[in-house]
């Protein structure tokens, strides 16, 4: 009997051993670290990256596990995502690429007044062609390339002040993440204020600023509805611009990858999932709008007529890029009418 117990737990403890070998480890083959600036809470964590990342994992049989760090969890400020992914400190990031200011001068193109309509979707497979057919020259090339997108367009959210004239943000200090929304604020006769989004919530209620242009996306997870009362957009969501974003894996670990990971990948980028983000992100402005509204904030709606004022204002912006980067060797005009007929293109797509 004795020898027969230490029989079983001998082959108890080789099995135990065989089980934490590599070759029959149930953990996976590769652990991709994704970095990001906003909470665990905002929508384009819980309902864009995480699913992307479970489906990613699933994808690969399990060979690969992504760890999500939300809130720059694993150190830096939001403009240095980009670097981090290209020096490889992280795998896979998702950041604003107007954060850095100079580095994507040609995608830019999508953050200019009007060019961006109410259609996420066709907005985001506009870019995704473009990149495709290199209108955006080699601005990502030392990067892999997961999606690129916007954000449903930039509403006005003020702390007192009701806007419903562009001389209605005369002198107001305004929050805005790129030097295009700066452009647009100076159109208006504003006064810009750069910042990551995560900071603004302490300068609303410090009064740095008087307002900010952001979606009604990123209200809950802010809580921009108790620090503002008024909010401006167009009928039919028409913003003043709006914002580009990237989902980017460092391309030397990408390419380190065996083929069969790099199709997990794959096939969980591009077009597919871009329609599936602009999709998401619509949908998130709802949320927004509720929070907004059972806070008791004036929703403005502009009609037709009064857009076109701020139509008017900001026209002169498209043509001040379409300068900028011209001096630069590149051709502006070209990418902002192709950028319009791309998404035109896309209309129907939803």
């Amino acid at each position: 009997m004795k020898f027969r117990s230490l029989a079983t737990v001998a082959g108890a403890i080789a099995i135990a051993c065989a089980t934490m070998t590599p070759g029959a480890s149930s953990a996976a083959d590769v652990t991709l670290k994704l970095h990001h600036l906003l909470g665990p809470k905002a929508p384009a964590h819980t309902q864009m990256l995480e699913p992307w990342a479970k489906r990613v994992e699933a994808s690969s049989g399990g060979k690969i596990k992504i760890d999500i760090y939300p809130s720059m969890s694993l150190g830096g400020k939001p403009p240095q995502l980009i670097g981090q992914v290209r020096d490889g400190v992280v795998d896979i990031i998702w950041t604003v690429l107007g954060y850095t200011a100079g580095q994507f001068p040609r995608s830019e193109v999508f953050e200019l007044p009007f060019i961006h309509t109410n259609n996420l979707v066709a907005t985001n497979l506009a870019m995704r062609e473009m990149l495709e057919k290199g209108a955006f020259g080699d601005e990502f090339a030392d990067v892999h390339v997961i999606a690129l997108h916007v954000h449903a367009g930039q509403a006005i959210h003020m702390v007192d002040t009701p806007v419903r004239t562009p001389q209605d943000l005369e002198g107001k200090k305004m929050r805005i993440p790129t030097r295009t929304g700066a452009w647009i604020l100076e159109a208006l006769g504003a006064n810009p204020v750069g910042m990551p989004v995560p900071d603004l919530p302490q300068a609303l209620s410090k009064k740095v600023v008087d307002g900010a242009l952001i979606p009604f996306e990123i209200v809950r997870p802010l809580k921009i509805q108790e620090l503002t009362k008024y909010q401006t957009e167009g009928e039919g969501r028409v913003r003043f611009g709006t914002t580009t974003f990237l989902i980017a894996m460092n391309k030397a670990k990408y390419e380190s990858l065996p083929d069969d990971l790099k199709k997990a990948i794959d096939d969980n980028s591009g077009i597919e999932f871009e329609k599936e983000i602009g999709r998401v992100w619509t949908q998130s402005e709802v949320g927004g709008l509720e929070a907004l509204k059972e806070a008791g904030n004036e929703v403005i709606e502009l009609n037709q007529d009064q857009i076109e004022a701020f139509r008017k204002k900001l026209e002169p912006v498209v043509e001040r890029w379409v300068a900028d980067v011209e001096a630069k060797g590149i051709d502006g005009r070209t990418l902002v009418d192709t950028a319009r007929a791309t998404i035109a293109k896309y209309a129907n797509e939803k």
